[in-house]
């Protein structure tokens, strides 16, 4: 009984390296993600701010440039 035992530290000593990488690597790929997910949206934010600092009372007339028509709009109506 004690020699399976040893057994299966050592199988879980020799695992528990690639493991705790894996985690490693999971944690830093999820900030990657984010931090770009929040800087494109930051970045549209910014692009909004722009469009409304150069046409401020334009209300979307047809001169009017769509940088970012937003989620779910159908790329085929960008002008």
């Amino acid at each position: 009984m004690g020699e399976i035992l040893h057994e299966g530290w050592m199988i879980l000593a020799a695992l528990l390296p690639s493991a705790g990488l894996l985690y490693l690597f999971y944690v830093v790929m999820k900030h990657m993600v984010e931090g770009d997910r929040r800087e494109r949206a930051a970045q549209r934010a910014a692009d909004r701010e722009a469009d409304r600092a150069v046409d401020p009372g334009d209300g979307g007339g047809p001169g009017r440039a769509v940088t970012d028509p937003g989620q779910g709009a159908d790329p085929a109506d960008r002008s």
